[in-house]
């Protein structure tokens, strides 16, 4: 399931602002994250590397476990198969993921659960950890109340609908927030399968050089431009229904 996924992220605000950007994300199976490759590391410094620091508790511990637990502590029946993470590496020892996904294979090769790890520009994340509804064409359809400020942009009375493909020859994740039944946002990445070799990596750093550079920044600069629109701006005060991972941690 190791494999390279080159793409689009695509965000729509239904008549106030869109924005377009490309760029790659890796799956990784949890149980084998180290690759052997001389681009990409685990746990150590490359021009691509996974820490499991970046993800989950933000600490220096095994990422599986971390996820099982997450998995445990939201009641759903899982058998213990592999995890396989959907994210951007750090590139130049640098990254932020406004989303990363988990998929919780049983170990007939199932799906049980998917953990959407959102993370704000506060340095703060929260997990929404989620059954799978398998529709007709193979997507997973989920859905769950917003629970966690993300933007300036968007109050804490929304709803999330979650519409995903697996990894395969393609992967797609879309989210819909929803305000009653007005769509306020939809964001979705979607990617084509490429090996995951030093080769492949290669051509996709030189095709998005500065990449998690470029997340951060086109975050802040899409920001600027919708405040110049004049898109309603709800500031962050009063936007938790409940306590970011970080401050969980803290208040146990």
């Amino acid at each position: 399931m190791n494999a390279l996924y080159t793409g689009q992220v695509a965000h729509n605000r239904p008549g106030k602002h869109r924005l377009r950007y490309p760029v790659f994300m890796l799956t990784l199976d949890l149980d084998e994250p180290s690759t052997g490759l001389k681009l990409l590391k685990h746990n150590s410094a490359a021009l691509f590397a996974l820490y499991d620091r970046d993800h989950a508790n933000r600490i220096n511990a095994p990422l599986k476990s971390q996820i099982e637990a997450k998995v445990r502590d939201a009641g759903i029946a899982w058998d213990g198969g592999r995890i396989v993470l959907l994210t951007m590496p750090r590139l130049f020892n640098y990254v932020f993921n406004p989303l990363s996904v988990y998929f919780c294979y049983r170990r007939d090769g199932t799906i049980a659960a998917l953990a959407h790890e959102v993370s704000n520009t506060f340095g703060e994340s929260h997990f929404y950890v989620l059954p799978p509804r398998l529709e007709a064409n193979g997507a997973i359809s989920q859905s769950c109340e917003k629970a966690f400020f993300v933007s300036p942009f968007l109050e804490g009375d929304l709803r999330y609908e979650f519409l995903i493909n697996p990894p395969g020859e393609r992967v797609a994740v879309a989210m819909i927030v929803r305000r009653g039944e007005e769509v306020a946002l939809t964001a979705s990445f979607a990617g084509a399968r490429r090996e995951l070799d030093d080769a492949q990596l290669f051509r996709a750093w030189l095709g998005n050089p500065l990449m998690t550079f470029k997340v951060i920044a086109g975050i802040h600069w899409e920001a600027l431009r919708m405040w110049i629109k004049g898109v309603h701006f709800v500031g962050r005060h009063g936007q938790h229904r409940g306590q970011p991972e970080r401050e969980k941690k803290a208040a146990a």
